[in-house]
């Protein structure tokens, strides 16, 4: 027994390759604990409790969630809180869409070395994005922003990048003022892009010296890797900015707790094959279906299960935790515009789910009256999973 809504599920997916994957893919601990949990949430194997209507009486399972990260059925609230409070604390003004991506001849070195060189491309952008808005020949300001990192492309290939929030403009270097970017333009993207680069590198080549990150192949050296970044042209794209509040907000939901395939767009699982939908950016966004072993699905899947402890969203220039409660108060103040005001902080997952939603789920579904009100507790493994 478990929750259900709708046919296929990343659930399925796994319990149903669990036996043959697992003998067959040497997982390390994180990805054995986000398979497990995807498999067993909002099932009896987690334990739950029995509702009860105070009207007809009419009864129901309710299972606990997983609450792993990489869970798509577990982000929605979590999500919901967080870009409430973050587009409480961003500047109202109109912000970049900035996106920093690396070629593929740095993958391999990347995915054997996640936590350090996740953490350096955080960084290098980080560094690239303040270093270009203080130039007095772009913004001449200090700069702020929120990254997110994702590590997929639309069909679940490894594909690291980091989506960049960044208002359109910054404080001055005296802090007696804000400066705001032009309205379609904030920073040159091929300047941004060559400091990045070098950032990158830089950081990567010392991180290599100091025993930080090994390196993919035995008796390879960091300077043939170093040599094919630098025949690769990198590229910073930068989208027109936000025309208001609501699409931010929108945007923010749409990539901040992002897995790499929401249940959504899986649409069959058969015969041991999986088909899902996906944009294709080459072709202008236009939506296909592709169909994958449902082995080889998975195998792209848990390539993109983080390291454990691993952030990845992280707060840079006036945005940083550290300059929150004087550099980005002094922004505001200095703007003198409407603020966006949270409305879902201090409520419970209950409360933000009815006011996200405008339905309650602990009306009755059966005679649309009365309340589900928790009788019985269900223990862990207690019911077998159907």
């Amino acid at each position: 027994m478990e929750n259900k809504r709708q046919s296929v599920d990343l659930a399925d997916i796994f319990s149903g390759q669990a036996t043959d994957f697992l003998q067959n893919h040497n997982l390390c601990p994180e990805q054995v604990k986000a398979f497990n949990a995807i498999i067993q949430c909002r099932t009896a194997a987690l334990g739950g409790h029995i509702d009860r209507c105070d009207n007809c009486g009419y009864t129901r399972p309710s299972y606990n969630s997983c609450r792993n990260r990489h869970c798509p059925k577990c982000q929605f609230v979590k999500k919901a809180q967080w870009v409430d409070k973050l587009a409480a604390n961003l500047p109202p003004v109109k912000h970049f869409h900035v996106v920093y991506t690396i070629p593929a001849c740095l993958h391999k070195l990347f995915y054997i070395n996640q936590s350090k060189a996740y953490s350096l491309l955080f960084e290098a952008a980080g560094k690239a994005l303040l270093q270009c808005a203080a130039n007095p020949s772009f913004l001449g300001a200090q700069s702020g922003a929120v990254a997110i990192l994702h590590t997929w492309g639309q069909t679940l290939v490894y594909h690291p990048h980091i989506h960049m929030i960044v208002p359109a403009g910054g404080l001055s270097e005296d802090q007696m003022e804000w400066i705001p970017a032009g309205k379609k333009f904030f920073l040159p993207v091929k300047a941004l892009s060559s400091v990045f680069r070098g950032i990158l590198c830089r950081l990567l080549e010392q991180a290599v010296a100091n025993g930080e990150i090994k390196l993919p192949d035995e008796g390879l050296n960091f300077s043939s890797i170093k040599n094919q970044c630098y025949q690769k042209q990198w590229v910073v794209y930068c989208e027109k900015p936000f025309s208001c509040a609501e699409n931010l907000i929108q945007y923010l939901g749409n990539y901040t707790h992002r897995v790499a395939i929401s249940n959504h767009r899986i649409r069959n699982y058969q015969d041991g094959k999986v088909s899902f939908c996906y944009k294709d950016y080459k072709s202008a966004g236009i939506n296909k279906m592709i169909t994958l072993d449902a082995d080889e699905f998975i195998r792209r899947f848990l390539q993109h299960v983080l390291p454990c402890g691993f952030y990845k969203i992280r707060y840079f220039g006036f945005m940083a935790m550290c300059n929150m409660k004087l550099k980005l108060q002094t922004c505001f103040d200095l703007i003198e515009k409407a603020a966006f005001l949270p409305i879902l902080e201090g409520l419970n997952a209950l409360e933000v789910w009815r006011s996200i939603t405008g339905n309650d789920p602990l009306r009755c579904p059966k005679c649309n009256t009365g309340k589900m009100i928790p009788q019985l507790n269900i223990p862990v493994n207690h019911l077998k999973t159907g």
